[in-house]
């Protein structure tokens, strides 16, 4: 796919963006019902009313007409496993168990590049049917993996942020890495994609009983040593696996002190699950600049827990939605947002559709650092966006047919929808997917 830059384009339909998140002010988001999307180049021109900003069109730009459709910002996944694509829906009783019977021998095949280019295909494939147009992705233990990945997603010109994963211990053989190796290959992997095109490197833990003291130790010489590169890891997931880490950590205080001892626990940091934490670790999260990934569809699958938004918001937390694909069972982020509002709930919180977009998008830019490059529509930034169709099936059409308000109408889309409600992805203004 061409990556060259493209003459101005304009999309007409309703348009959504955020600027705030709806949780803490009321004005946070931009609502153009009759609205026009400016493109030029990749990036946003503008964004607003069709009636204002019709005028200012170039005589030859193509207006693409999508009325009766919503224009919102591309989906943002903070949290998804892509060798995991070919064991999403693997039974298992829990965690650890999983791990050992499905998630293991399925990465083994990951040393052969072949293998791992097709799969990477077929991801991305998936991410953008389902209007995901940036995602933080765990590799394997192998190079080749993270190489698949990156060659992928950057011949089609997307913003992804991926990693090796790393692992000396309590692994398979076939898995384990050395803890001088993995970060040698993860130095060499940062010099070769981290801030080549759209794509960022991610030093990638994969959780700390899978690593040794040393291994995360020489990760986080590795992160000082390169302070914009991410870091991802998974945290306080499962009570299981809690007390495991007690049993190997004795000196830490929590599971998230392992890391912030290790130097693990800053900006771009970014911590799958959360569920098990204080209040000491989110404050801790959010005085560090570091985030929350929020894996609701894959907590409930495991029997993992329930995250508590309104302790992380008390607390300023950074938070985002993530699928966690292959124990998250759907790439789309509509579906995330359903099993989302319904976690809240049972946790006796409230989330609107709107702060559940928000999350989705602006949100999640902001807990990666990108806002300004993704997430929503303020002018120079990336034109990373979705088409979705309010009347993608017959129960959709029917109830968003009735919808009077913005925040029904979107939650209709969050209760009902699925893949099916993307019409079209675009990514750097290039259109990537389109629903026949």
């Amino acid at each position: 796919m061409s990556t060259a830059p493209i003459a101005q384009q304009a999309y007409r339909a309703s348009v959504l963006h955020f600027h705030a998140d709806p949780a803490f002010f009321e004005d946070a988001y931009r609502w153009y019902a009759d609205g026009l999307l400016i493109v030029a180049g990749g990036v946003i021109v503008a964004a607003g009313d069709y009636a204002s900003l019709a005028a200012s069109l170039a005589d030859d730009t193509a207006v693409i007409d999508y009325r009766g459709k919503i224009i919102c910002p591309g989906f943002i996944d903070t949290h998804i496993h892509f060798p995991q694509t070919d064991m999403i829906a693997s039974p298992a009783p829990g965690l650890l168990p999983w791990l050992d019977t499905y998630t293991f021998p399925t990465e083994r095949q990951f040393d052969d590049p072949q293998h791992g280019a097709a799969v990477a295909e077929f991801f991305l494939d998936q991410l953008m049917r389902s209007g995901t147009t940036t995602a933080m992705v765990y590799c394997t233990v192998h190079k080749a993996s993270v190489d698949a990945f990156f060659g992928a997603s950057q011949a089609r010109g997307l913003r992804m942020v991926a990693g090796k994963v790393l692992m000396d211990r309590h692994c398979p053989d076939f898995l384990a890495d050395t803890a001088e190796g993995g970060v040698r290959d993860s130095e060499e992997l940062i010099r070769r994609w981290h801030g080549r095109g759209r794509s960022h490197y991610a030093i990638t833990p994969r959780f700390a009983p899978t690593s040794s003291p040393a291994q995360l130790a020489l990760a986080g010489e590795l992160a000082r040593a390169y302070p914009d590169t991410y870091i991802q890891t998974h945290v306080a997931e499962n009570c299981d696996e809690c007390n495991w880490v007690s049993s190997l950590f004795p000196a830490a205080r929590s599971y998230l002190d392992v890391y912030d001892q290790a130097g693990l626990v800053r900006e771009r940091a970014m911590f799958g699950h959360c569920i098990w934490l204080d209040d000491d670790d989110f404050s801790r999260l959010a005085a560090s600049g570091a985030a929350a990934a929020v894996c609701p569809t894959s907590n409930l699958f495991l029997g993992s827990g329930l995250f508590d938004f309104e302790r992380a918001d008390a607390r300023g937390v950074l938070l985002s939605l993530a699928s966690d694909v292959g124990a998250g069972t759907a790439f789309c982020m509509l579906q995330t947002m359903n099993e989302a509002y319904k976690v809240a709930r049972m946790k006796g919180s409230y989330l609107s559709a709107l702060r559940m977009f928000y999350l989705a998008t602006l949100g999640a830019a902001r807990a990666m650092r990108l806002e300004g490059r993704i997430g929503n529509f303020a002018a120079g930034v990336d034109a990373d966006f979705i088409v979705l169709d309010p009347a993608a099936t017959p129960l959709l059409a029917r109830r968003t047919g009735g919808c009077e308000k913005i925040e029904e109408l979107l939650f209709a889309l969050a209760m009902l929808g699925d893949d099916r409600a993307i019409a079209a992805t675009y990514a750097g203004g290039r259109l990537q997917w389109q629903r026949a």
